[in-house]
């Protein structure tokens, strides 16, 4: 009894543990880590450890701040904005991962970053409180200033950082007189999504800036069709979210095998309906029917990871002027 007690303890022990840093909303219990975390663990032999961090911005930054002493082997939760920025730490290594089955849109390959999902950016807007949403991004800087919008901060977030590369992308070098105009519509800057998306859920604001995809959410876990995406004319910026391999990682070989895990179908599945985003690659089934009553861009806006890394500083500086901050 005794070494039967203790046998099956000392084998979890012996079991390698991956150290996968990234946000916070992904290891919730409504987000898809627990089921990719399980998922995974049934097949590698290993345990997986989340480390959840605010944002993307706030992955990033740690991963600054560690330097080569971070604990991360690998990390989910960058943007295409941000990976310049992110090889230049030179704390990542090529994936070594087959990514042919990887179809998002404007197409995107890299030796070091995989895609695993992706959105547009949009505003979504309370239908019990906006009778004429605004069908352009010109209308949303220039509409009526009582009705509001949470925005998240370019500095801590990524889709407060998109909502910068957007305005740049449609005004150029206007983009600081707008987002001036724009000021008087907004009630609120938030540190990162969870709290601007709040502030729309309890009615304190009419208009959020989120994700084409979130009035999925509405449509299956609540059945209710009370917020909508509003499209716009100019188009809309795309969010490419990515995972990539950390080079002094002890368990290259799990690492690699993680970020194939996660582009395959089994992943894939989970993410629609607990991140809230599109599917990189195939999923294991269709996805359900409310995806089909969500607004798809006819024009997708980006810019090139190295614009974004040469450009970032400056822009949110001009932002900040701009805003008064």
């Amino acid at each position: 009894m005794f070494f039967g007690a203790i046998t099956p303890a000392a084998a979890q022990e012996e079991k390698p543990s991956l150290t996968v840093y990234t946000y916070e909303s992904f290891v919730t219990d409504y987000g898809p880590g627990p089921q990719i975390k399980a998922g995974f663990e049934a097949v590698c032999g290993c345990t997986v450890k989340w480390v959840g961090l605010e944002d993307g911005v706030a992955i990033l930054n740690r991963l600054k701040l560690e330097g080569a002493s971070t604990s991360a082997e690998v990390v989910v939760g960058l943007d295409t904005n941000l990976i310049a920025e992110a090889r230049a730490t030179g704390l990542f290594a090529p994936h070594g991962t087959d990514t042919s089955a990887v179809d998002v849109p404007g197409g995107f390959s890299d030796q070091v970053f995989i895609p695993y999902d992706y959105g547009w950016f949009a505003v979504v807007y309370d239908s019990e409180a906006i009778d004429a949403p605004p069908q352009s991004l010109e209308e949303l800087v220039s509409g009526d200033p009582e009705e509001k919008i949470a925005i998240e901060d370019p500095r801590s977030s990524t889709p407060g950082l998109g909502l910068l590369l957007w305005m740049k992308k449609v005004y150029g070098d206007g983009a600081e007189a707008k987002w001036r105009e724009f000021s008087e519509r907004i009630l609120t800057v938030t540190p990162g999504w969870s709290e601007a998306y709040g502030l729309l859920t309890s009615g304190e604001v009419p208009m959020v800036l989120s994700y084409t995809t979130s009035p999925a959410y509405h449509l299956i876990e609540e059945e209710s069709d009370r917020y909508h995406a509003a499209a716009f004319d100019e188009g809309h910026y795309i969010q490419i979210e990515v995972a990539g391999r950390i080079a002094s990682s002890e368990h290259p070989d799990l690492a690699r095998d993680f970020l194939a895990y996660l582009i395959s179908p089994a992943a894939q599945n989970v993410l629609p309906t607990t991140n809230w985003m599109l599917p990189a690659a195939e999923t294991a089934s269709p996805l359900p029917g409310a995806f089909e009553q969500l607004v798809t861009p006819d024009k997708t806006l980006s810019f090139d990871p190295q614009t974004v890394a040469d450009s970032r500083r400056a822009w949110t500086q001009e932002w900040l002027q701009a805003l008064g901050r």
